[in-house]
């Protein structure tokens, strides 16, 4: 049985498991129990009523969090020419072709971001099985395969997140850091549950939004009020 350190207990000890908080609350809670040595992420956990297995059951999208992530996000554009340029000017880390195919392929994954203009489809699609797992493949759903790469970099400099339900059918992201005061990560939040709510599926059918918690990389996860997330 693993061992539960002393931080770790502290922080237990301040939350009940089995009590529902109002947002502004849980926030407030979730800072005080991220007492790490490094400026932890705050989490959000959503638990929807979908079956991702099924197309007509599938979340994802993005959003642009009003406070950012609190995360410098490296980025790579798959683009040619003027695009290359224009890719670069707005601050894209790695810009190419072939060449970034190559050192793809060399397993050289230097970023959290991939965008790629239409006409570099044909050469990305080839990378499909390193970049989709990872859940770096380009998605015109998602603003990724772009003519428009300016947008699309400034978009991911500047704090967009990309979120996708899992098998079990729960949506998981960082909604920035436990530096950042406690009502930029209320307004953090309610972008991100608004985003998932406007992505709900034609298939889904009973409660869509089921449960939540929020959490620091090394906290306990704290129950929310799904009634607070919503006003």
């Amino acid at each position: 049985m693993a061992r539960i350190g002393k931080r770790m207990k502290a922080a237990l000890a301040l939350v009940d498991r089995t009590k529902a908080l109002p947002l502004p609350e849980a926030v407030e809670l979730v800072k005080q129990t991220a007492k790490a040595k490094f400026d932890e992420t705050i989490e959000l956990a959503l638990a929807l009523g979908v079956d991702p297995r099924h197309a007509d059951q599938m979340v994802r999208g993005t959003v642009t969090l009003p406070h950012g992530t609190g995360k410098t996000v490296r980025v790579a554009v798959f683009a040619r020419g003027e695009r290359a340029e224009e890719a670069r000017a707005a601050g894209a880390d790695i810009v190419g072709a072939e060449d970034l195919a190559e050192k793809i392929q060399a397993g050289e994954i230097e970023f959290e971001r991939c965008i790629a203009t239409p006409d570099m489809m044909p050469l990305v699609g080839r990378l499909g099985r390193i970049l989709g797992p990872r859940g770096l493949m380009p998605n015109p759903k998602l603003g990724t395969v772009t003519a428009n790469v300016r947008e699309a970099v400034q978009a991911a400099k500047g704090g967009q997140i990309q979120f996708r339900v899992e098998k079990a059918g729960i949506v998981h992201a960082g909604v920035g850091k436990a530096s950042f005061p406690e009502e930029k990560l209320v307004e953090n939040v309610k972008a991100l549950v608004d985003a998932v709510n406007r992505a709900k599926p034609s298939g889904a059918k009973g409660t869509y939004l089921k449960r939540a918690h929020l959490s620091s990389t090394m906290g306990p996860g704290i129950r929310l009020e799904i009634a607070s997330l919503v006003s």
